[in-house]
This record gives structure tokens, C-alpha cells and sequence, in this order.
């Protein structure tokens, strides 16, 4: 009976006993949160951030939750603003730029402007396998196999309407005369160059956007072309002329801002772009502040509308670049350089009438920026891009001193610029290691192959891809960033296919 008892007594405390000693352990928890992805760590190019205000205008790490909780910010995850694990890269073309313009067509091939000045004119370059190789496609002259059709552009331009997938190339020569050539293969064969005078001087800064004929407009093909000009007088402004008959002749030019507002406070915009609603906009500043002009009748007139007058325009190389597009659904998207250096945003969804709050979209870090561009897919969904500097790169913090310096290429990506508090995943598309350039002002200067813009675009799949030149060596060879994985920008809102990680060993100059 005693033997009974001893064994039943321990049955009891043998439980107790084997927690004591580590024979059962406790399940162990697997880290959870929105930032936690099955692909791994988040990148240390890549960034999830809440945008500045006037109020305080600094980046907010969404990844912190004691910074979202101090800026009073009720995190909302889900849905439009789901985060993707996203990282970014480029990949070297080996042809130099110099102001790239980007287009990519249905087909998936991505074109850019490679600028050879006086003789050879310029080139587009091709990649039909998302950047891996490049190819020269002309438009080739009949001299000899290196010249183009048009011998020479001082301010090369690309352009893909989205509308009927043709590729334009628009070329200025001595602020005189511009020129006009398309291909409607992917750059397998071009149109002669057509003709397109001009009537002020001088002529700079062309660029062309594609529409629907607005109603009271008879067109003679798919879309009518509208392109404006600088004239760096304030008192002529910017310049603008349309084409219905798919860019082989051109109206006259008529002003590019209402009358009563003359004269302007800027001869200088930035890009033009049209909306599937018949709209025309390009942006430049009002005489109170960043503003988006807009025609509703093929560029013949113009109405102006201030984006903000809280948040001023930069007072140097950018001030007068203020970048606009257009979504899928109407809403006009705008960024600009402010006097802080840093990239602000405004979104209006009633064709610019009314602008939202403006927005510090820079990623968190960055502490002076410069060359905004800006391209809009589906409603909300936004890529900005600018170059960024970290760390100055001065006699008291350089690469010799051990801590990186320069400049990097950014694109700043928005799933639903329209929420309360929108989140913006950021990427750099080189490593700290790998700046484009490391001039101390960079971004208010031109430097290497950054003269007065860059470009960004998004694919048919939605993915975001920009346009920059890297200038190590002094080669500025043209580089093409994108995400190589990350949210898409167009359709079902879902992660991208991943593309090959490129970076610095894919340069092919210097």
C-alpha cells in the first residue's frame, strides 16, 4: 500500500517537475507586424514612411510605432495601403545621357534619349528584356550608320502616348526649331522628321503630351498632341501648339496661361500631361506659389490654379520645375522642390480646381534633394522620383573619412495617395556605396548628366522604372532604375514578378 501511494504522489507532481527541468517548452511566438515579410528584412535602400506636414514637415517612419503614435497617426495597413516588401536597383546601358526622358510601351520594351550634341543628334536606346541589354535604334540618317535624322538636339525628348503606343521623338536645335519623328514598331522603323517652327525665341524645354480630342475638337487621328515650351521671358510665358493630324503639322502657337494673368512670374515649366478626359496640364508657379495650368480645349486656352502658397518653390536650378501627371481616373497628381530642398506633393481630383494638403514625401534621411519627376497609373497610385543626398560630400565628410556620401536616385511610390495618412514605400536605386554623383549641391546644379530633369514611368504591369545618369568617372552613362519587387501600379493591386538585383557591376563605361 505504501509503494501505491509513493507512485501516485509522484503521477501528481511529475507535471511540475518536467516544467522545472525543460521537458515541455512553451510554443515559441513568431514575430508579427505589417513589416514582417516571408521575403526577409526590410532593405537598408528601402523605406516605409508617413509624409510630412506643414506643421511638421519631416518624414515619419511607419516602421517606428512610438514616432507613428507621436505624430498622432491611426495606422491603417490594409486594403490600398497594404505594405509589399519592396526593394530596389538599376541597371547600367552603357550609352552616356544627358536629361534622360523614359518611355515604355505595351510591348514592355523601355526606350531612353542618348545625347551625342552636334553631328550624330540623338539617339534611343532600347531594352526588350526589362533592362538586362540596350540597343541603339536610331532614327539613323542616310550619311553613315552613327548619324541621326536630325543631326542635332540641344534639349533631347522622349515620349511614349500611352493612348496608341507610339513612340516620339522631339528634338530642339539652337532654341530655333524642333523636329518631330515617331515609330510605330518599338523603334524598328521611324516617320521622317516633321517640321515644327517656331514663333517666340527662343525655344527650350519642349515637351509633348497626348489626349482625346476635348469635345468641340475635331481630331484627324487617335489623339491630338499638345507640346509647350519655355521662352524664359517672364512676359511671354510658356508657348503651346497642337497637333490633330498625329504630328505631322502644327498650329500656330498661342500663350500657355490666361490672359488676365499676364505677366507671368516664371517663362520656365516643367512637362506637359494629358488625361484620358481631354485635359492638358503642365506645371510651373503662379505668382503665390507651385501651380498646375490647364486646358480643356487643346492647349488654345488656359486656366491657372495654385497648388498651395504654404509651401513655397526652391530658389534655384528648380524653381520653376514643377512636375505633374494624370491617373487612370482624372485625379492630377503635382511635385516640386520646395525652399526647404526637400520634394512636396499635392494631389486634386477635380481637374486642379482644388489641391489637397501638401505632402514632404522625401524617405526619411535625406536631407536635400533636387529634380522631381512624377508619373500616376491607376486611381491613387503614384511613383515620384527625385536624387537625394544623405551626407554632404565636403572636405569635413567624405569618403576618405569613412562615412558614404553623395547622391542617390529615389523613387517614392504611393498605393493610395488619397488616404488620410497615404503610406509611401521609398527606395534608393544604388547602395550608399554607389552614388550617382557626388557634387556637394548636386541637386541645385546641373552636374554630369543631370541638366535640367529626369524621368519616371510606369510599365503596363505596374511597375515604376526612372531614368538617371551616373557620373562617377565623369562617363555619365545613362542608368535605369526600378523596383525589383514591390507593389504594382497598374491592375490588381498585388506584388511584382522579381527582376534580377543590377547595380554598380552592371555599368558598362569607365
Amino acid at each position: 500500500m505504501r509503494n501505491l501511494a509513493v507512485l501516485v504522489a509522484l503521477l501528481f507532481i511529475s507535471p511540475v517537475f518536467a516544467g522545472c527541468f525543460g521537458e515541455e517548452k512553451a510554443p515559441t511566438q513568431e514575430p508579427d507586424g505589417p513589416f514582417i515579410f516571408e521575403e526577409g528584412d526590410v532593405s537598408s535602400t528601402t523605406w516605409y514612411h508617413y509624409p510630412g506636414t506643414v506643421s511638421s514637415p519631416f518624414a515619419i517612419d511607419a516602421t517606428n510605432s512610438e514616432a507613428v503614435s507621436a505624430a498622432n497617426i491611426t495606422a491603417n495597413l490594409s486594403g490600398n495601403s497594404t505594405p509589399y516588401f519592396s526593394t530596389g536597383t538599376y541597371y547600367g546601358t552603357g550609352y552616356d545621357t544627358f536629361e534622360p526622358t523614359l518611355g515604355v510601351t505595351s510591348s514592355g520594351a523601355i526606350f531612353f534619349t542618348n545625347y551625342n550634341g552636334l553631328g550624330d543628334g540623338t539617339h534611343i536606346i532600347r531594352s526588350q528584356d526589362q533592362g538586362q541589354t540596350w540597343e541603339d535604334v536610331g532614327p539613323f540618317g542616310a550619311i553613315d550608320d552613327d548619324s541621326g535624322q536630325t543631326p542635332n538636339s540641344n534639349d533631347p525628348y522622349l515620349y511614349v502616348d500611352k493612348f496608341t503606343d507610339r513612340l516620339i521623338k522631339f528634338d530642339m536645335h539652337v532654341l530655333a526649331a524642333m523636329f518631330v519623328e515617331y515609330s510605330d514598331n518599338d523603334g524598328e522603323s521611324w516617320s521622317v522628321p516633321f517640321t515644327v517652327e517656331g514663333y517666340y525665341q527662343p525655344q527650350d524645354h519642349q515637351s509633348i503630351a497626348s489626349m482625346p480630342a476635348p469635345p468641340g475638337v475635331t481630331a484627324f487621328h487617335e489623339v491630338i498632341y499638345v507640346y509647350c515650351i519655355n521662352t524664359g521671358s517672364s512676359a511671354n510665358g510658356a508657348q503651346c501648339s497642337r497637333s490633330l493630324d498625329g504630328g505631322h503639322t502644327w498650329d500656330v502657337q498661342q500663350i500657355g496661361y490666361p490672359i488676365e494673368s499676364y505677366p507671368q512670374c516664371s517663362g520656365l515649366h516643367g512637362h506637359v500631361a494629358g488625361g484620358s478626359d481631354g485635359s492638358v496640364y503642365r506645371g510651373n508657379p503662379s505668382c503665390e506659389g507651385p501651380a498646375v495650368y490647364r486646358s480643356l480645349d487643346g492647349g488654345y486656352s488656359w486656366t491657372e490654379h495654385t497648388i498651395t502658397t504654404e509651401v513655397g518653390m526652391q530658389q534655384g536650378w528648380h524653381s520653376h520645375e514643377v512636375a505633374v501627371a494624370v491617373d487612370e481616373e482624372g485625379a492630377v497628381h503635382a511635385t516640386w522642390i520646395s525652399t526647404d530642398e526637400m520634394p512636396w506633393y499635392a494631389y486634386s481630383r477635380d481637374q486642379g480646381a482644388t489641391w489637397s494638403e501638401p505632402m514632404m514625401i522625401a524617405a526619411p534621411g535625406v536631407s536635400e534633394t533636387g529634380f522631381p519627376t512624377i508619373f500616376a497609373g491607376d486611381s491613387g497610385r503614384v511613383v515620384i522620383g527625385y536624387i537625394g543626398e544623405m551626407n554632404d560630400c565636403n572636405e569635413e565628410n567624405n569618403t576618405t573619412s569613412g562615412t558614404a556620401c553623395g547622391w542617390g536616385g529615389y523613387m517614392a511610390v504611393m498605393t493610395d495617395a488619397f488616404a488620410e495618412h497615404p503610406l509611401i514605400t521609398s527606395v534608393a536605386v544604388n547602395l550608399a556605396s554607389d552614388p550617382l554623383d557626388i557634387t556637394s549641391d548636386c541637386g541645385n546644379v546641373r552636374c554630369g548628366g543631370f541638366g535640367d530633369f529626369i524621368d519616371v514611368e510606369i510599365d503596363d504591369e505596374g511597375r515604376p522604372w526612372i531614368a538617371l545618369a551616373h557620373n562617377a568617372g565623369g562617363f555619365e552613362e545613362a542608368i535605369i532604375g526600378t523596383f525589383i519587387s514591390g507593389p504594382a501600379l497598374y491592375g490588381e493591386l498585388r506584388a511584382l514578378p522579381e527582376l534580377p538585383l543590377g547595380g554598380n557591376s552592371t555599368r558598362l563605361m569607365g
